[in-house]
């Protein structure tokens, strides 16, 4: 095991991939952001040069050249920036993409990954901070992976870079920098398969991306308490591992759900539908969904925080649940 940052674990996924496989490649080269973790991409780069395209500023032309590049037997890593800026490109992401194996009869398929960035960073305002994952979740056709540490990053990598479907790789600025131990060598881990980050008996918490890092730090708080919290991380969230996810709530018998999005439609509402038509004769407590408000994210710091998930927030959540 080898500690190592979210972002160099992505960066290293990469390099496996490329060193085994000739034909995956990289459109864009910012995917480890502009802060401090951003020089981690620059070895790799340096190595493949050939195999590394600058992305223009048109996303609609960059997924449908990654699209085009794997029908014909590329392997694309796409990075959009933040996730916003894929809205110009919904067309081909969740209407080509998501629909070319089942309309060529599986005939052809689109083993591409399409990364970008969610959630609230930081002054980002309304058109920055947006977290659309249950919109791609909601496309038939797209896998979509949200790791919340570096070994689930470098290991759910390498399986869609070796896959044969397009994969949505919802990632959090605010992860680049999380530290964790990370298995030596190749490795992969296969999507469908939630983790239990944290073993508790008292209360499921589900979270995933930055939010599982959020009820990590609330279960401390509330180990002080008396109060023992199971953390579930999905991993991914198509497929999603609802009998995972319903095992634990049947061991715990109370569910809080995290999820950086709105309410409306979330991620989050998928998972307690899930939960209470599969496992209600083991709740003793309602569910609660603790999201961010269907409003727009302000720029204003004091109105950022108001509607940013916190270690408090989760922590008043559980509490609630407890009674």
């Amino acid at each position: 095991m080898t500690e190592k940052s979210f972002a160099q674990a992505m960066v290293d996924a990469l390099a496996f991939s490329m060193a085994s496989d000739p034909n995956v490649t990289v459109i864009g080269n910012s995917f480890t952001g502009y802060g401090p973790e951003g020089k981690a991409t620059q070895a790799l780069f340096d190595k493949y040069h050939d195999r590394v395209v600058e992305q223009p500023t048109s996303e609609g032309v960059i997924a449908s050249m990654a699209i085009g590049a794997a029908m014909a037997g590329s392997r694309p890593f796409v990075h959009f920036g933040t996730a916003v800026f894929a809205f110009e490109a919904c067309n081909q992401i969740l209407n080509e993409a998501g629909n070319v194996h089942f309309m060529s009869g599986g005939q052809s398929k689109v083993p591409a990954v399409f990364h970008m960035f969610h959630g609230i960073r930081g002054g980002g305002g309304a058109q920055h901070s947006q977290s659309p994952q249950a919109m791609y979740a909601n496309s038939a056709g797209l896998q979509v992976m949200m790791p919340s540490t570096p070994a689930d990053a470098q290991g759910l990598m390498r399986s869609a870079l070796k896959g044969n479907n397009p994969v949505v790789f919802m990632n959090h600025t605010k992860l680049l920098g999380v530290r964790g131990e990370v298995p030596d060598g190749d490795f992969t881990i296969p999507f469908g398969k939630a983790d239990v980050k944290r073993v508790g008996k008292d209360v499921t918490v589900v979270a995933t991306s930055l939010a599982v890092q959020v009820a990590l730090k609330a279960a401390e708080t509330l180990a002080r308490d008396g109060i023992d919290v199971e953390v579930v991380d999905p991993r991914t969230i198509v497929p999603l591992d609802r009998a995972g996810i319903c095992a634990s709530v049947r061991k715990t018998g109370r569910l809080v759900v995290l999820d950086e999005a709105n309410k409306t439609c979330s991620v989050a509402s998928e998972i307690a539908a899930s939960v209470a038509e599969e496992a209600f004769d083991a709740l003793k407590a309602p569910i609660v969904r603790l999201t961010r408000p269907d409003v727009p994210v302000a720029y204003s710091p004091p109105l950022e925080e108001y509607v940013t998930l916190t270690p408090d927030k989760v922590a008043a959540a559980v509490r609630k649940v407890m009674g």
